[in-house]
């Protein structure tokens, strides 16, 4: 424990990175005690202070139908940290299993699971994310479904490419010899060899997942208002700018906190993680 906080500590962008990933994961978690204006998330009209600028009661000034700004960014770090480990709890256990299977199996399951998995591969995310979404109806479940169909393959990818390099090695040879299962192999001997680059992977992609979910909002794909989401609140200012500017800045600065606490935070997991190995 004093290794991994001396690992941390020892890099000054390590600390902003777990200083800015606090930040999301407390606001989510805490969000009805620290919005100043907690009724503002739902469908809550004041236009006595529609659009105002920053003050001293709306930190982030209000949005175009009298809501604070800073309360629903808050409430918006909750729909966006839901979303995320979500996408993560359903496509990593897929990604991984089939990168498993396919690395240590090989033959013909190799060959059928990897082609597919490059066929999901060689479509930008985006773009697919935006194909599914064009078909389902915008939610935010449909949303977690959409970005789920993109992000398992970059597992499967991963772990793939690690269970061919280990299962040549010594000890999956010697549980081989004693007899041991293909299941047992595959999940007690070289899984565990794979976590350490699947948790940083996680870590990294959770900003990213938040980008894109952030990104299917902006165009009008995911989450739907009356619920706060980043991304809408980005383009619902983007056609007031720049004489409304903080309807848009404070929501993208939030992104911007997210992307790059979790890609700090990962790069930190990595190090420690391999200082482990």
């Amino acid at each position: 424990m004093k290794r991994t906080a001396s690992i941390l500590l020892s890099n000054p962008l390590s600390v902003v990175g777990i200083l800015l990933v606090g930040v999301v994961v407390v606001s989510a978690l805490f969000a009805e005690f620290l919005a100043p204006f907690p009724e503002h998330v739902g469908a809550v009209v004041d236009f006595t202070n529609f659009n105002k600028a920053p003050d001293a009661m709306n930190w982030f000034g209000t949005d175009l139908v009298g809501r604070d700004l800073f309360s629903r960014i808050i409430f918006a770090y909750r729909t966006s940290l839901i979303l995320g480990v979500v996408v993560l709890v359903i496509a990593v256990p897929i990604g991984v299993t089939l990168g498993l299977v396919a690395g240590y199996i090989g033959g013909w399951t190799e060959y059928v699971l990897m082609r597919i998995t490059d066929v999901f591969l060689s479509i930008p995310p985006l773009v697919l994310a935006m194909s599914i979404m064009g078909v389902l109806e915008p939610s935010l479940t449909n949303g977690m479904l959409a970005v789920t169909a993109m992000w398992w393959p970059w597992y499967t990818r991963l772990v793939y490419n690690i269970t061919r390099s280990e299962r040549e090695e010594g000890y999956v040879l010697a549980a081989e010899v004693l007899g041991a299962s293909k299941l047992h192999i595959i999940f007690r001997e070289i899984l565990p060899n794979a976590l350490p680059a699947v948790i940083t992977k996680m870590t990294l992609d959770l900003g990213f997942v938040i980008l894109i979910a952030s990104s299917l909002s902006f165009l009008g794909l995911g989450v739907q208002p009356p619920t706060p989401d980043l991304g809408s609140m980005v383009a619902e200012g983007g056609s007031y700018l720049p004489d409304s500017w903080w309807l848009t800045v404070f929501p993208g600065l939030a992104i911007l906190v997210a992307v790059f606490g979790f890609n700090l935070l990962g790069d930190a997991l990595r190090n420690i993680l391999g200082a482990d190995q």
